[in-house]
C-alpha cells in the first residue's frame, strides 16, 4: 500500500507512515479531526514542506533521537525524516497530549510505526530493483 501524501512542498514531501499491516494511524487520526484542526495542521505541513525545518517551539518540538512533532495546541503528530528517501517527512500517528511531557509510550509507538514503514519502503525498493 502506498503512503498517503499530506502535502508536497518545495523542500519536503509530508506523508503519513504506513504500518506493516498496511494501516495508517496518522491518516486515521487526521481524518477524525475537525475541519478547523485539520486546517491548522495543514498550515504546519505547508510551512515544513515549503521552507524546511522551522523553529517555532509552539508549533514544532524535538522529541529526541531524530523524532519531532507537529504541535497544534494539545494535538501532536510525531514525525521523522525518511532514511532512504530524500526530502520526505513521515508522520507516524497523532494523539491528544494531556500532560506537560510527551508520554514515553507515544514516543515508542512513533518509533515502531516509523521502523515498520521504513522496512516496507526498503522491501518495495528491493522488489522494484528485481523487476
Amino acid at each position: 500500500m502506498a503512503r498517503k501524501v499530506a502535502y508536497q512542498g518545495l523542500v519536503f514531501g509530508i506523508a503519513f507512515a504506513t504500518e506493516k499491516s498496511g494501516s495508517c494511524p496518522a491518516c486515521e487520526f487526521f481524518d477524525g479531526l475537525s475541519q478547523l484542526d485539520k486546517a491548522k495542521l495543514m498550515a504546519l505541513f505547508r510551512i515544513a514542506g515549503d521552507h524546511g525545518k522551522f523553529h517555532n517551539p509552539e508549533k514544532s518540538g524535538d522529541l529526541g533521537g531524530g523524532l519531532f512533532e507537529f504541535k497544534s495546541f494539545q494535538i501532536r503528530m510525531p514525525f521523522a525524516y525518511a532514511r532512504n528517501e530524500r526530502r520526505l517527512v513521515l508522520i507516524t500517528h497523532g494523539f491528544i497530549k494531556k500532560k506537560d511531557k510527551t508520554p514515553k509510550d507515544e514516543i515508542a509507538r512513533a518509533w515502531r510505526i516509523y521502523e515498520e514503514d521504513q522496512g516496507r519502503a526498503k522491501l518495495a525498493i528491493v522488489k522494484r530493483a528485481q523487476q
